[in-house]
């Protein structure tokens, strides 16, 4: 399998972080692929009509997007522990966790459109503070949700790679929320984190 990649996107990097906790990783050669909303990139565009990373390409079948789905479908490549739960309660908080970290990281993005990559005259000062609005509201969420204590499941994956994300766009920080802290400190040192490092700047 072929994962089209982008060592800057929070979502790529999910989808590869899962594969890497899922025992799979080797089973991807990965390709980096520049893309943004004012670049075309043809070669993303002929596998995926929105243009966006990551891509997934089988042998066996036409693309798979986004990384959500990406990361469903890799879930039923492994022999091991399901990591979004099949059913009852931990399938649900597995899933809302995810949702709630992609929100998070597409937050982060219209923040940096409305901060540093908008031409300035074009920028919306209110909808910046919106945006900022939602990025706190949602880390006080995860401070008194977030269980630390469950088994590893694609919520988690997903939340750590937006954390990292947010960082290492120096958006705002997540550390006066202590627990929220302590967990992505613990979760960045996993080996699946430390083998997919950020890296590069958006081309617009």
């Amino acid at each position: 399998m072929i994962l089209y990649y982008q060592t800057h996107s929070p979502f790529a990097r999910k989808a590869l972080v899962f594969a890497h906790e899922a025992g799979i990783a080797d089973r991807l050669q990965v390709i980096h692929h520049e893309t943004s909303p004012t670049q075309r990139n043809e070669r993303i565009y002929a596998e995926n009509p929105l243009g966006k990373v990551p891509v997934l390409l089988r042998a066996d079948g036409p693309a798979i997007f986004d990384s959500d789905v990406i990361c469903a479908y890799l879930d039923t490549l492994h022999g091991g522990r399901r990591l979004i739960p099949e059913g009852g309660e931990a399938r649900w908080q597995a899933l809302v966790l995810q949702s709630v970290a992609q929100g998070l990281a597409q937050t982060g993005i219209s923040l940096r459109w409305e901060t540093v990559r908008r031409p300035e005259q074009l920028r919306y000062a209110a909808l910046r503070d919106g945006y900022a609005e939602k990025i706190e509201a949602t880390y006080n969420w995860l401070e008194t949700t977030l269980d630390a204590m469950a088994p590893l499941h694609v919520g988690h994956i997903a939340l750590a790679t937006a954390l990292s994300w947010m960082e290492f766009r120096n958006l705002p920080s997540f550390r006066a929320w202590p627990q929220l802290t302590r967990w992505f400190d613990e979760f960045e040192q996993r080996p699946s984190m430390l083998a997919t490092p950020l890296s590069g700047e958006t081309h617009d």
